[in-house]
């Protein structure tokens, strides 16, 4: 990839001008394009013109007709060998089509404007830019590229970006694929490209609560925003109860539940440093109950609460993915049935248990497929679906293989 000193060096398309690539796909992978599913696959595509590069333009030319029916960007070292963007002929990648996807995409989260302050812009694939996240916490962004082929194209993106946002400061980082392969060092992996970020600790608000999100060393681009509608559903259940807040991170389940009048919450996460982080976004907000934090093994420490005879009204768990591939499916499948075991036990009779995957291998009927032998293992157990949601608005999903957030509500007796 040449020399460079950080990853906002290789975004400069000086450095290489994407070239234009003339392809021929498979008749599976035609079906898939006029279906316009985003994602081409490296055995689908049969013919190019030309050796691509990461970030080269793909026009596909039909079988048939020989006409153009898509553009996309080439990813020729990934097995999604091409990630379409245009699904309706030809059209020319430039400002003119970059402003325009994204500020339909800014116009999709308007809704979110009066409720919060941060929101994700821009999701990939589901707003027409395969491997690219722009996410928003107050006057700060953060771009996240998943991808080589933004390389290109991030310093284009960043000017409409600061054109029709104008924030105080633009982060650019990369998932750990990229920057591997471009042999970044740890601290060159996130770059401040635009503005000035005296703190890193960024504090936002959603439905009146108030949170941190370190833009720098938090998780995907400094807090899960994916959570939001269900933090805010827990947060009006909570008035008056004990909460259990497992996997809780940075406390997002129990910050709303105590800011909703929660009389006791207990956060439970393997890091001292996420529940530290917990304490301090609670301390944000104005609650009369209390806030204890328990750290350790998540299925331990609900081993040790069954044993002990505590319950809760209402019990969050919220893992992280337990299916990276395909072949962690039943692995994944294995470790929600015993959550949701462990899980039913703490709940009070009349309470709430709430059970959620960002497994995007693991579907809704799987989960509650799972949640159902658990249950079903625990005779005496009386435990109905009340609910399943999926993706907020600033996440919503366009194709069959985008969903992953999915979250179960059961009412117990």
């Amino acid at each position: 990839m040449g020399e460079t000193n950080n990853l906002w060096d290789h975004c400069d398309s000086g450095r290489y001008k994407p070239q234009t690539i003339a392809v021929k796909l498979s008749a599976k992978g035609e079906r898939s394009l006029r279906q316009h599913h985003p994602w081409i696959f490296d055995q689908n595509i049969v013919k190019t013109n030309k050796n691509p590069n990461p970030g080269d333009v793909g026009v596909v030319f039909a079988h048939k007709t020989n006409k153009v029916i898509g553009v996309g960007l080439m990813d020729p070292d990934s097995p999604i060998a091409l990630k379409m963007i245009y699904f309706d002929g030809g059209l020319t990648i430039n400002d003119v089509f970059f402003k325009g996807i994204i500020t339909k995409a800014l116009q999709r989260r308007d809704p979110l404007q009066d409720v919060t302050n941060a929101m994700r812009l821009v999701f990939g694939e589901n707003d027409g830019l395969p491997g690219l996240i722009v996410d928003r916490y107050d006057q700060v962004l953060v771009i996240k590229i998943y991808s080589f082929i933004w390389l290109p194209y991030l310093r284009q993106i960043q000017d409409i970006l600061l054109e029709l946002l104008n924030p105080v400061a633009i982060l650019l980082r990369s998932n750990r694929h990229v920057a591997k392969s471009l042999m970044l060092k740890q601290e060159d992996q996130i770059v401040l490209s635009h503005g000035t970020l005296p703190n890193p600790e960024v504090e936002f608000h959603e439905y009146g609560v108030r949170f941190l999100a370190h833009v720098l060393k938090g998780h995907k681009t400094g807090f899960f925003l994916d959570h939001r509608d269900n933090r805010r559903k827990v947060g009006a259940l909570s008035y008056g109860k004990q909460v259990l807040d497992v996997f809780a991170y940075a406390g997002g389940f129990g910050v709303h539940a105590l800011a909703n009048g929660a009389k006791k919450v207990s956060s439970v996460d393997i890091s001292a440093q996420a529940l530290e982080l917990a304490e301090r976004n609670a301390g944000l907000n104005e609650f009369d109950g209390t806030h204890e934090t328990l750290c350790g093994d998540a299925f331990e420490i609900l081993k040790q609460l069954i044993e002990r005879r505590f319950t809760y009204d209402i019990v969050v768990i919220d893992p992280p993915s337990f299916a990276k591939s395909a072949d962690g499916v039943a692995l994944a499948l294995n470790k929600y049935e015993v959550l949701a075991g462990l899980g039913a036990q703490l709940v009070a009779k009349k309470g709430m248990l709430v059970l959620a995957s960002c497994s995007s291998r693991v579907d809704m009927p799987q989960f509650l497929g799972a949640h159902k032998a658990a249950f079903k293992a625990k005779k005496g157990l009386a435990l109905n679906l009340v609910e399943t949601t999926g993706h907020d608005i600033d996440h919503q999903v366009g194709f069959e293989h985008g969903h992953y957030l999915k979250t179960a509500y059961y009412r117990c007796g």
